[in-house]
């Protein structure tokens, strides 16, 4: 209860004066972009939660992460895709915390074309998956943040059929047939706004033949899913999900999607003030703020 200068949050009653309280946080950062000509599904941004007791008057800075580029198409580039970028929240006596971009996911590699290093998958919050590298079965996956994501998937020797990127709750599958395989790893389903979501699942990797509905379709978590050859373009990471970019085949990978934070602060301690226009509901006896791109909240 708040309004005539008492504070009861679990902390007791104080006399006079508010008293700090505990707000739940969920930190993603943007995702890793596909990989591009025979390219490897993007890596899920890092994903971490975390609840702190926060004081009165203290201001939290939220930084969101944007998602990686997707790697180029065949001929136009490197095919290797970009990392995303790290998302953060901070503030004074606060324990800062900071989610790991997604690694980009690995493209093709011939001897006298791109160099070796472009068929590995980037590390990252979630690595990258593994590009395809003519007769060997891997070429090299990205590998995860410990507490916040997971490898990427390998890729296969004799097929076009590339990794699926890391998910902050499992890793890529391999892409081992058009049938199966290539996958991104799953997200994580989180309820602080009132309902669960995914969060931060990987992106899908190429692969050569539609599989049944005409793509390589991703798991839960917002990450896009692998294009087919001569057939469906992949797609791009969900906006503000911490999705990985899915892979392409010919065309140029597609780009991870963009982080988020979001806190769980109860609606008697609420003190209305922010920047960055983020979004505001109320779940029950709490608050939710949803940041979608930089902004504070002062306690």
């Amino acid at each position: 209860m708040t309004g005539f200068g008492y504070n009861v949050n679990g902390f007791g009653v104080s006399s006079g004066i508010a008293g700090p309280y505990a707000i739940e946080m969920l930190v993603v950062a943007g995702a890793g972009g596909g990989g591009g000509h025979t390219g490897a599904g993007g890596g899920a941004g890092g994903y971490l939660t975390s609840t702190q007791t926060v004081a009165i008057g203290v201001a939290l800075t939220a930084t969101i992460g944007a998602g990686g580029a997707g790697g180029a198409a065949l001929g136009a580039g490197v095919p290797l895709g970009s990392n995303g970028i790290a998302t953060s929240i901070t503030g004074s006596g606060l324990l800062s915390i900071s989610s790991v971009g997604g690694g980009g996911g690995g493209g093709y590699y011939t001897s006298t074309g791109t160099t070796p290093t472009n068929a590995q998958g980037r590390d990252g919050g979630s690595g990258g998956g593994a590009g395809y590298k003519p007769g060997v079965f891997g070429s090299g996956i990205g590998n995860g943040t410990a507490g916040q994501g997971n490898a990427g998937g390998l890729a296969s020797s004799s097929s076009y059929n590339c990794g699926g990127g890391g998910g902050s709750g499992a890793v890529g599958q391999d892409g081992n047939s058009p049938s199966s395989g290539g996958s991104g790893g799953i997200g994580t389903s989180n309820s602080i706004t009132g309902s669960a979501v995914y969060y931060a699942g990987g992106g899908s990797g190429t692969i050569q033949s539609p599989r049944s509905g005409g793509g390589n379709p991703a798991p839960a978590g917002g990450g896009g899913n692998g294009g087919v050859y001569n057939d469906v373009a992949s797609t791009a990471g969900t906006v503000n999900s911490g999705g990985g970019g899915g892979g392409d085949r010919t065309r140029g990978g597609s780009a991870g999607g963009s982080g988020v934070i979001i806190l769980k602060v109860p609606t008697a301690s609420y003190s209305g003030t922010t920047t960055g226009s983020p979004t505001v509901t109320t779940s029950g006896s709490n608050t939710i703020i949803k940041f979608t791109g930089s902004g504070t909240y002062t306690a």
